[in-house]
């Protein structure tokens, strides 16, 4: 038997660190925490997409008391940057949260499987790689491509 390691990268950085337009796209995500509507786990994320016209979109996540029926923060603005600007890639996606207490978190979350899914999809039908930056308020993980997250991902293509 033959053993197969897998590498992920993710770089740990400071906000000051990033481009002024990474720091604008996180308060973006930041800002949109604020219009989640989560009235049942109280956990509030928003995500902010650039596109490589240079367009911004922003999400957030919206429960349902019907569980599946709800959405996370990145794929409505994933989708929503697909439905306004069907042709564009998209270049950066910031996700930013606030935990129960209102907060905003201390450690960066990650995208849950689905969203990462869609970030695949969203990378593969436009051959090109997002850029993942997952605020906290101790750091931002800086994440090259989907790849990082799931090198052994499902593609259809």
């Amino acid at each position: 038997m033959k053993e197969l390691e897998l590498k992920t990268v993710i770089n740990v950085c400071q906000p000051q660190e990033l481009t002024p337009e990474e720091q604008h796209l996180l308060s973006l995500a930041v800002e949109a925490t604020g219009r989640s509507y989560a009235p049942y786990s109280h956990f509030h994320v928003g995500a902010a997409v650039l596109l490589e016209n240079g367009a911004e979109v922003i999400g957030c996540n919206q429960e349902n008391a019907a569980y599946p029926s709800g959405l996370c923060a990145e794929r409505t603005a994933l989708f929503a940057a697909g439905a306004q600007y069907p042709d564009v890639p998209v270049s950066v996606l910031a996700i930013a949260a606030r935990g129960t207490d209102g907060e905003l978190l201390e450690e960066p979350i990650a995208p849950c499987g689905s969203c990462r899914q869609v970030i695949i999809e969203t990378e593969t039908r436009a051959k090109h790689p997002i850029r993942i930056l997952l605020y906290g308020r101790r750091c931002v993980y800086v994440i090259d491509g989907i790849r990082q997250l799931m090198p052994l991902m499902f593609s259809a293509f």
